[in-house]
């Protein structure tokens, strides 16, 4: 039985980088445009390091600095209540260790297991509270460097480029009646 077999061409054509043909073009130096220097470039009203320096020291201090009072009393509120609620859970927890270690007696070597929960719960809801603080206080940094880098953002509702408001849209409709 004959078999006719063919062999297969690659159509693949390998050519060499085009990038390295390219010389390098030297700028013309005589030329009268002037050159744009980095320097010139944008130089943000706020510093985001004094903004966060700021708040770092005083909690809603990079705030103020950045021209967002509303934040300020937010900050220093949330703080407080959240400092109240830490000593007072703190001082709890310590009167519920104190009344568990007194329950420990050699007739009860567990002590008062309801007495070792309530400490438990006040210790947890003491911690929960120091959470909150540290999760407030980088927070606080963090709005202090987002608010400055985006002082000089425009938010005015103009968004057009020739001063008028755009986005407007007009159709009509052209009957004919003959």
């Amino acid at each position: 039985m004959n078999s006719i077999s063919t062999a297969q061409v690659d159509s693949v054509k390998v050519r060499q980088d085009s990038s390295a043909a390219i010389p390098f073009i030297r700028p013309d130096t005589s030329s009268t445009i002037p050159l744009i220097k980095v320097s010139e470039g944008y130089h943000p009203t706020k510093s985001s390091l004094l903004a966060v320096g700021l708040s770092a020291l005083l909690p809603g201090a990079g705030q103020i600095y950045n021209e967002e009072y509303w934040k300020t009393p937010v900050i220093l509120g949330l703080a407080a209540y959240w400092i109240y609620e830490h000593s007072k859970n703190d001082k709890t927890y310590h009167d519920f260790t104190d009344s568990y270690s007194a329950s420990i007696t050699p007739l009860i070597p567990q002590g008062d297991q309801k007495l070792l929960s309530l400490r438990n719960f006040y210790r947890d809801e003491r911690d929960k509270f120091a959470w909150y603080l540290g999760a407030l206080y980088f927070l606080n940094l963090l709005d202090a460097y987002v608010g400055a880098n985006l002082y000089d953002f425009n938010v005015s509702p103009d968004l057009s480029l020739d001063g008028r408001i755009g986005g407007k849209v007009t159709a009509s409709f052209r009957w004919n009646f003959r």
